[in-house]
């Protein structure tokens, strides 16, 4: 075989990879807009969005040009949308049987896994590009500082796919959808609240004490807290890629696993 043939063969089977995920991508995002559940989460989404920034948040008693009351509560939304988004990524694949049909096709557990979760993060990331007439008002009221603004969108995005990791790696673990959408605002909240003392106090029970301070140092808070000033290090984007990466490599160790029984 000469290095021409096997370069062809390579391209095409990085092609037929490339395919693979790419098919389950589309077939995922499509289904967000063919059920009720895409149109429910985005009104949701956008009203929830609305009365906080403007009611709870005391956007014009500020009288400041900017976002800040907006993406505050973006976190505490994540908290309860992401696992609404994410609870059906398996667990109803697992219910109607079709995860064995998809799991014998000529398709690694891994590709699925990702071209799922990469379905979800891209609803999520259309339901924040619905808000960017706030956006366009703030610039119209005032002067906004509009590179803190979009690193609050990117931060709030990033964000976004972790929790997304973690509501699917739980409904890898169940069949049934309300149990997926409890584990994984139970877990998304000990990321939240992870360093807060009552949360450390009752953790101490049953964890060791350097497992209390690792989860700490993973707050989701401190780390969206910090690019929403406008300063995106690269260690806090990271520090959200990498939580994405392990619970997708989670969920694909566990879907191998669950996959025969």
């Amino acid at each position: 075989m000469t290095k021409t043939d096997f370069a062809n063969q390579t391209a095409v089977k990085f092609k037929n990879k490339m395919t693979v995920w790419k098919a389950i991508f589309q077939r995922e995002l499509a289904d967000y807009f063919y059920t009720p559940i895409a149109y429910v989460f985005l009104v949701i989404f956008l009203l929830v969005n609305g009365i906080l920034a403007f009611y709870v948040g005391n956007f014009f008693e500020r009288e400041q040009a900017d976002m800040e009351s907006f993406f505050s509560f973006h976190p505490w939304m994540y908290l309860v949308l992401a696992p609404a988004l994410g609870m059906r990524l398996w667990a109803e694949e697992r219910k109607t049987g079709t995860i064995q049909l998809l799991l014998t096709m000529p398709v690694r557990v891994g590709e699925a896994v990702f071209g799922k979760f990469l379905a979800s993060w891209c609803f999520a990331a259309f339901a924040l590009l619905l808000t960017t007439p706030m956006w366009i008002t703030v610039n119209y009221l005032g002067e906004p500082d509009n590179g803190v603004i979009l690193a609050s969108y990117l931060g709030s995005w990033a964000m976004a796919g972790a929790f997304l990791s973690i509501s699917s790696c739980m409904s890898a673990l169940t069949r049934n959808q309300v149990v997926a959408f409890v584990l994984a605002v139970v877990v998304n909240l000990v990321f939240m609240l992870g360093g807060f003392s009552y949360l450390n106090e009752s953790l101490s029970v049953v964890l060791p004490e350097v497992v209390i301070n690792a989860l700490a140092n993973m707050n989701f808070l401190t780390h969206f807290l910090a690019i929403s000033k406008g300063v995106i290090q690269f260690s806090n984007i990271f520090f959200f890629i990498s939580i994405a990466i392990f619970f997708l490599y989670l969920s694909a160790v566990i879907i191998e696993y669950k996959k025969d029984r």
